[in-house]
């Protein structure tokens, strides 16, 4: 079931319904986990939108998570390696912040474009998630790290990312931060039902990061107006995480 479990709040949600507190650990450990992962040259582009542009993409039974009257969308590049019978490969998912219908706090995915066939295939079918299959490159080169990203037939192949940025350094979190990368749940629909999976992980190391190029269409081909402004951005180097079963609402 949904479950909302309370610690410290170390930032605090705005909503219309009793929440869970931000943390930057995970509120509950896993019952069991499904897969593990490790997360490499993962980069944070978040850009702020008005609540109404991005609430009318929710399904019912999700309420929009919002920071200081301002929904955010992230476009998040990074590579996944670990995973239990398939070599690593890049990822790139476009997402903003929700409250599930028992308070939890979580990720709703627009879309995930990945390089690998079989990934795609299997979060489809097992987590029910809206995944692309893309070729894709992650390539460190000197200071920076330079994304780039194609959709493969069947999909468009007008939708694509060409990005780098340059990693700066640590610094300490803002409530913000927390509310932007702290997340340990995601929602997805299965059969017009709400699905959830828990994810728990060390908390985010994070640093700045300076974007050298950024071109992309995949928020505008998610349905979001084209993002205005610089975005802000965070890097980390390298996170494992563990990942639960999917379970109905």
């Amino acid at each position: 079931m949904c479950s909302a479990l309370n610690r410290r709040a170390e930032a605090v949600t705005e909503s219309r319904i009793d929440t869970q507190p931000i943390t930057p650990w995970a509120p509950q450990p896993l019952d069991r986990v499904a897969m593990r992962q490790t997360w490499r040259h993962l980069t944070f582009l978040h850009w702020r939108y008005e609540p109404a542009v991005v609430a009318r993409l929710l399904p019912a039974g999700l309420d929009l998570d919002t920071f200081d009257g301002a929904a955010y969308v992230g476009l998040i590049p990074f590579e996944i390696h670990n995973l239990r019978g398939i070599p690593h490969f890049p990822e790139t998912n476009v997402r903003t912040y929700v409250i599930g219908p028992d308070g939890s706090l979580a990720v709703w995915f627009f879309s995930l474009d990945a390089a690998r066939l079989a990934a795609v295939i299997g979060a489809r079918v097992a987590y029910h998630l809206p995944y692309f299959w893309a070729k894709m490159q992650v390539r460190p080169e000197n200071e920076t790290i330079r994304y780039i990203s194609r959709r493969r037939w069947p999909h468009a192949a007008r939708h694509f990312t060409s990005i780098a940025v340059r990693p700066g350094v640590a610094g300490e979190l803002t409530a913000r931060d927390h509310f932007l990368t702290a997340r340990y749940r995601l929602y997805a629909l299965n059969r017009g039902r709400l699905a959830y999976a828990q994810i728990e992980h060390d908390p985010w190391q994070l640093t700045s990061a300076a974007v050298i190029q950024l071109d992309q269409n995949l928020i505008e081909a998610a349905g979001l107006p084209v993002p205005q402004g610089a975005p802000l951005v965070h890097y980390s180097a390298e996170l494992n995480v563990r990942i639960g079963y999917i379970g109905l609402c």
